[in-house]
């Protein structure tokens, strides 16, 4: 019997599968450790430093640490994965230039420092541990398949300012949180089915990512205050389908994401159970949402710039 890293469930008891679901949840989604991931961010300003990943023993990768779906579909999703976190320094060049004009610390965080000459002078927190993530993907596919697979990168969506940048830092931030969001929740299915040093690997990505997605999360609601809930379902229905100087679509942002993670091959019940870890997710994250008043968002980041405290 082998346990899952969470819970100490039988990883390969497939009647397990949602309640291995609930316990990575459950660890990765503490209340006090998405607070402290959220406090840290001003240290990161000051400070800044990557988190450190666990000693790794890459020649303990296995096929028989994959549970409950076939190998050739584990890495055919793994391909995709590889494709969408490869062109990491186009994903934070495009956020460090909506940024620049609003905050300066946290575009330097995202995207690091450029000369005058507008070349890049050193790599932001946000790009140096995503950055590890496509060679991490690309060497367990490379133990579980014996072939070296070489990265399709899609194309980031360029900068495409307007005339207010405000507003296109809040459609471009919520479209980074939804892109978050969506690689946080697939990690987690992940880790659902896989056991092992597979597993601890998603597990150190999956850290990474519920890390930057509480980070943006946060600095969003510090940034554009509104009453509870309204704001962000608003900006959710910016990002739906309708044509925008700022490209932002989120159902777009998902389409994408199952189209590279080839979802035409998955059985019914593996869709199933990624839709229902969407929504554990979603629901753990509205909780905290609801945590984060504007006195304790005060106590983290200072005093909000006043041409942030109306309603946009």
């Amino acid at each position: 019997m082998t346990l899952s890293l969470a819970g100490g469930r039988d990883c390969h008891n497939k009647s397990n599968f949602y309640l291995l679901i609930k316990d990575l949840i459950e660890t990765y989604f503490d209340r006090d450790y998405l607070n402290d991931r959220l406090q840290e961010l001003p240290r990161q300003f000051e400070r800044p430093h990557p988190r450190k990943w666990a000693k790794i023993e890459w020649h303990q990768i296995e096929s028989h640490l994959i549970v409950g779906i076939e190998p050739a579909v584990f890495l055919a999703i793994l391909k995709g994965a590889i494709d969408t976190e490869a062109p990491i320094r186009d994903y934070t060049h495009t956020s460090r230039q909506y940024l620049d004009r609003i905050h300066p610390a946290m575009a330097e965080f995202v995207g690091g420092t450029v000369d005058e000459l507008g070349k890049r002078s050193s790599k932001g927190i946000w790009e140096l541990e995503e950055s590890r993530h496509a060679p991490a993907l690309i060497a367990i596919y490379q133990q579980l398949s014996g072939e070296r697979i070489q990265p399709n990168p899609k194309q980031a969506r360029a900068y495409q300012p307007t005339d207010c940048p405000d507003n296109d830092l809040y459609r471009h931030g919520l479209s980074r949180i939804a892109t978050e969001y969506g690689a946080t929740c697939l990690y987690i299915w992940l880790m659902g089915h896989s056991t092992g040093t597979l597993q601890q690997v998603i597990g150190e990505m999956l850290r990474d990512e519920i890390n930057h997605l509480i980070k943006f999360w946060g600095f969003g609601v510090w940034l554009y205050p509104a009453p509870t809930g309204h704001r962000f379902i608003r900006g959710c229905r910016q990002l739906l389908p309708r044509k925008s100087a700022s490209g932002g679509n989120l159902l777009k942002t998902y389409y994408r994401m199952l189209s590279v993670l080839h979802w035409n091959e998955w059985s019914w019940q593996h869709r199933w159970q990624l839709v229902v870890t969407f929504w554990l997710v979603m629901q753990r994250l509205l909780a905290w949402h609801h945590s984060l008043n504007s006195a304790y968002l005060k106590q983290i980041f200072g005093i909000l710039p006043d041409r942030f405290t109306h309603k946009h």
